[in-house]
């Protein structure tokens, strides 16, 4: 059974500061395998966009973006999409790293940057999943894509996008889960200090 002087040495998952890295203990954490799966889908969301997301009428040589002709649209779905494939790994990377870190206050600080940045994606994630949505519904296919090239990458980019709301959103409260041991582990400290021998 684990000590309280024991669960205070282990801060946001992780074991004392300057531990070997473990890779399959951090590839089975929830909060790898979420941030992997948000990996994935900013990959679907700007790839498919990029891949099929601009067509032309049979009568036009200059493309357009499949979404009601919009170019704004395609723009934020791409932005939004590789902004977030590199917050991923930027993420990741602080994840594998974090065993490292021996000050709690930096701990913190990453876990406190972590909460912000996964709670604004979840909510740019939700604007992108309503501009493309809306955008979708008054795009004249008969008109402006009679061929009905890209519509399933369209589709994919508004549904990938949808689920990325709620990925980044369980990102937050992992987050806010490891920033409550943290904060415990703070104040465990502080009340029982380590004693010098």
């Amino acid at each position: 059974m684990e000590t309280a002087a024991g669960a205070a040495t282990a801060a946001y998952g992780a074991g004392k500061a300057g531990g070997a890295f473990d890779p399959l203990t951090f590839i089975r954490q929830p909060q790898t395998i979420v941030r992997a799966v948000s990996w994935i889908f900013s990959i679907v969301v700007f790839g498919s966009i990029v891949n099929e997301g601009y067509v032309n009428r049979p009568n036009e040589i200059e493309e357009h973006c499949i979404f009601n002709r919009n170019a704004n649209a395609c723009n934020y779905g791409i932005t939004i999409g590789t902004l977030a494939f590199f917050g991923c790994l930027a993420f990741l990377t602080l994840d594998a790293y974090f065993p490292q870190i021996s000050s709690v206050k930096d701990r913190k600080k990453a876990v406190l940057g972590d909460i912000g940045f996964s709670a604004c994606w979840s909510f740019l994630w939700f604007v992108s999943f309503c501009f493309l949505t809306n955008q979708w519904q008054v795009t004249n296919l008969a008109e402006d894509n009679p061929l009905k090239e890209g519509a399933d990458a369209a589709r994919a980019a508004i549904t990938f996008s949808f689920f990325s709301i709620f990925t980044w959103g369980y990102q937050v409260l992992l987050a806010m889960e490891h920033l409550k041991d943290i904060t415990f582990s703070e104040e465990y400290n502080k009340l029982f200090p380590a004693q010098l021998a």
